[in-house]
């Protein structure tokens, strides 16, 4: 005959104990292992924390890398004992690192948790890469998993929760009637020492927070890992008051008041929370710039698209606006410009369709029957320049003549007067001087044009050129 005995909660409740490395950059060389160590008390200080016997391990990791598949990762136990957590990838040829992953090992099962962890990361290269581009390790953090109690230690004496009690019936004669079955006592001790201080009126089947039949406050956990009554929801949990139990915030939320994301109060580490939506995440939204004092997003200017980490250092403006400088002002109509000092449009000057200011040097277009010339907008060219309508442009512009033309018809040889002290040759201006230390070559180029004869050149040199010849 067999009979269920009564279950019996007297397992070691699982603890986590989680330490961080120093917050601080180090290089990870090509063909080197990088090694960054944390010692771990097992947080023997906190006892709600205490592992003293491993259960697995974690390992969260924030690295830069131009290619992530060139990493390897293995952590060393206090105990030697080396855990691959990371291989190399051929095929990985991300350049995002690892933000935040987090890699797991069991290999250190049954071991001590307190004691020096080391975290080994090598990179070799497996195709050719910048090597002045290294690879950094920004900070990792050691999540220890396992009991303060050895898991094994009352095995001996204690009772297994589903244990099955095996009574041999007797051999008997079956005219006789089979005895009454309160006649079998089960072989269960019942516990009758004191609850935990979070143990409800139900009572409990064992001393700790974690053998209570209801709580007073709070359940934290599911069947699956056991629940644990709580005087209130750690981080990462809300309080669900009507089923009194701690319920998993949103990923990315480290305090809430709901499971969504838009109820975030706070955020977990490497994350922004935004008040106006109560949301978390990596960058902040258009419209915002983040606050790394206090890890939020806050609202840049209502005329800012884009902001540096002051509301109104603009560095692009919304619809309607215009960037001035790091402002973004009002677009005005054309004919006008915003007028910082008087903060409305005001007109531009009589020659400008468009301008920056009120003069008539602080044009960007010019009206209509004007000439753009310089930085200033006229009505005819200026002696020196040709009117000319440059490819792409819809107004008329001043380009500058060929040097020491005075006036000219269009770009290169096209002048039609010098200035003082030049003569004009084949629509070209040529110094004076020239005639007075004329050579055969000079003189074979004013025959060969029959310049003289066309009465385009100097008389002097004319004569200068006879005479050589």
């Amino acid at each position: 005959m067999v009979i269920e005995a009564k279950k019996w909660r007297n397992v070691p409740t699982q603890h986590t104990c989680t330490r961080m490395s120093e917050r601080r950059t180090r290089y990870i060389r090509a063909d080197q292992s990088l090694n960054s160590t944390i010692r771990s008390t097992g947080c023997a200080e906190q006892a709600e924390q205490h592992v003293s016997y491993l259960e697995h391990v974690g390992v969260r990791v924030l690295i830069a890398h131009p290619r992530r598949g060139d990493l390897e990762i293995n952590l060393i136990s206090p105990s030697g004992t080396r855990s691959q957590l990371l291989a190399k990838r051929l095929f990985d040829n991300s350049n995002e690192g690892f933000r935040n992953w987090e890699f797991m090992s069991v290999h250190c099962w049954g071991e001590r948790a307190e004691g020096l962890w080391t975290l080994e990361i090598r990179d070799s290269p497996s195709s050719l890469r910048n090597p002045e581009v290294l690879g950094k390790l920004k900070e990792w953090t050691l999540v220890l998993y396992g009991t303060s109690e050895h898991p094994y230690q009352s095995h001996g004496n204690q009772h297994s929760r589903s244990r099955m009690l095996e009574i041999p019936s007797p051999s008997r004669d079956p005219k006789v009637p089979e005895p009454p079955l309160d006649a079998i006592h089960e072989d269960e001790e019942e516990y009758n020492g004191p609850c935990h201080s979070e143990c409800g009126d139900q009572g409990c089947d064992g001393p700790d927070a974690d053998h209570c039949l209801n709580c007073i406050h709070y359940s934290l956990g599911n069947l699956h890992t056991g629940r644990t009554c709580v005087s209130h929801c750690p981080l990462g949990f809300y309080d669900d008051s009507e089923a009194r139990r701690c319920r998993r915030c949103h990923k990315g939320c480290e305090k809430c008041v709901g499971r969504t994301p838009t109820e975030c109060r706070s955020c977990r580490r490497g994350l922004y929370f935004n008040p106006f939506n109560s949301t978390c995440s990596e960058t902040c939204p258009a419209g915002y710039f983040t606050d790394d004092i206090q890890r939020q997003c806050l609202r840049c200017h209502d005329s800012c698209m884009k902001c540096l980490r002051d509301a109104d250092r603009c560095t692009a403006c919304n619809n309607g606006y215009s960037l001035a400088g790091m402002t973004c002002v009002p677009e005005c109509t054309n004919g006008t410009f915003f007028n910082l000092e008087e903060m409305k449009c005001s007109s531009c000057h009589m020659s400008c369709s468009t301008c920056t200011g009120p003069g008539k040097e602080e044009c960007i277009q010019c009206a209509r029957d004007f000439l753009q010339q310089e930085w200033k907008c006229v009505q005819a060219c200026s002696p020196g320049y040709y009117a000319a309508e440059p490819a792409g442009y819809h107004q008329g512009m001043c380009r500058k003549c060929e040097e020491n033309c005075l006036s000219c018809s269009g770009p290169g040889m096209t002048c039609v007067k010098c200035k003082d002290g030049y003569s004009l040759v084949s629509k070209t201006c040529i110094v004076n001087a020239t005639c007075n230390n004329a050579d055969e070559v000079f003189c074979e180029m004013v025959k060969s044009n029959r310049l003289c004869e066309k009465k385009l050149f100097h008389q002097f040199c004319c004569r200068t050129c006879l005479m050589t010849g």
